[in-house]
């Protein structure tokens, strides 16, 4: 797209409504399904080595069962954007999650790799639009000039997902197994859609072209330059991220930190309890910052250049302890803001269409990052380099691919604004 389109206030009646009852209403049924989501998408990381004891799983089988719930929650999303747009995130979102039930379920009872990939599958399908549904909602019901402090707050909702699927389960594990942890996914997932059922609805405009008039808009998102600027960094930056915080930390930190699975299950908890903070600064500061002229595309400048620098702090020197992974996790949750600079460019009823774009490709990124990873790992062990040595080469090529992204928006965003401003 050439220009930005103008956009639109949602409705007086939110307008009219008492911020705490919007927040409760509104903010707290997607919170949780965020929170669900996030636990499922790492829970892996924790109940990977108890796979591959159990099972004998190589670390590119590991990376493929782990990596399916990014594949087809990334197939997902344009179908999901097209539905959210046209029947809204309420509907949309207590379907998909009880999806995700029969997956956990399904997960609990498979006996073999090929059966877990499909229930893990399944889970990423089920949970595929509770973030999108949660941006979507925040659109109908909230002034435009809130969406990026609210989509940061809703992302505290996923670190408290991240953090649980740590410490919590690694102490879970052993006291019950990781089937019955999947069996009692499930019971929270059909919970959790009976919260979502209950909320209140805001009545959406069906698209003056209908389902084809939709179509040509979602192709007009993904031609614009506005898109093409923000996707790839989304991808790589992002999809890294979700490879190394929902797999390959835990190996990372017991094969080359060398510390023994407990200690690794607190350095996850750290990395997300950094996550969080980071999403709990920008929710509360971030107005404030824009205000005083800072930009989004800035400040994901920063906060990508910081995270490559402590991800690289980390490859150089794996046993510098636990502080360089609060940075990482502090660094890494600037990267979310991507969503809210990308749906600035659109007005509100392209909101679903235009995050769940651009959530494709983070998806797709995270699933060949997290799969490539391991085959990087595999293929480094099968010439005869020890395990120590190829998990930092994986990392190493991974930083790599992150760096090109970050230029090129960075270098894309300065031709998009010299435009505008011509």
């Amino acid at each position: 797209m050439s220009a930005r389109p103008a956009i639109q206030d949602p409705p007086e009646t939110a307008r009219e409504a008492s911020r705490a009852g919007l927040w409760t209403a509104i903010f707290l049924p997607y919170a949780v399904g965020y929170f669900l989501s996030y636990l499922l998408r790492n829970v892996n990381a924790v109940l990977a080595p108890e796979f591959q004891r159990t099972m004998g799983l190589s670390s590119a089988d590991l990376g493929l069962l782990t990596g399916a719930y990014l594949a087809a929650f990334a197939l997902a999303q344009l179908p999901i954007g097209v539905l959210l747009d046209r029947y809204g995130p309420r509907r949309v979102q207590m379907g998909l999650l009880l999806v995700a039930a029969a997956g956990c379920g399904a997960f609990a009872l498979g006996t073999g790799l090929g059966p877990l990939i499909l229930a893990r599958g399944l889970i990423g399908l089920g949970v595929s639009g509770c973030l999108m549904a949660a941006f979507k909602a925040f659109s109908q019901w909230f002034p435009a000039d809130r969406q990026a402090s609210l989509n940061a707050a809703i992302m505290i909702s996923g670190g408290l997902g991240a953090l649980t699927a740590s410490t919590p389960f690694s102490w879970l594990e052993p006291l019950v197994g990781w089937r019955w942890i999947f069996a009692g996914l499930m019971g929270v997932a059909v919970l959790t859609a009976v919260l979502i059922l209950r909320m209140p609805d805001q009545p959406i405009r069906q698209p003056a072209a209908g389902l084809a008039g939709q179509l040509a808009e979602l192709k007009s998102i993904q031609s614009s330059d506005t898109y093409w600027s923000a996707a790839p960094m989304a991808a790589m930056m992002i999809g890294g991220f979700i490879a190394i915080q929902g797999l390959w930390a835990m190996p990372w930190l017991t094969t080359v930190s060398g510390l023994p699975r407990e200690d690794a299950a607190l350095y996850l908890l750290l990395l997300n309890v950094a996550l969080m903070a980071g999403y709990a600064a920008m929710a509360t500061q971030l107005r404030r910052a824009l205000r005083r002229g800072l930009s989004l595309a800035h400040i994901l400048t920063i906060g990508g250049a910081a995270a490559l620098a402590t991800s690289l702090a980390l490859v150089l020197n794996p046993e510098s302890g636990y502080a360089l992974w609060l940075l990482l996790g502090l660094a890494f949750s600037s990267t979310n803001l991507i969503y809210a600079h990308h749906a600035s460019a659109y007005p509100p009823s392209f909101a679903g269409r235009a995050n769940t774009s651009l959530n494709l490709g983070v998806f797709i990124g995270g699933f060949g990052l997290q799969w490539g990873f391991g085959m990087v790992v595999d293929a480094a062990q099968d010439r005869g380099l020890p395990s120590a040595t190829a998990l930092p080469l994986a990392w190493g090529l991974l930083i790599g691919l992150q760096a090109a992204s970050l230029l090129w928006f960075f270098l894309s965003g300065r031709k998009l604004r010299s435009r505008f401003k011509s």
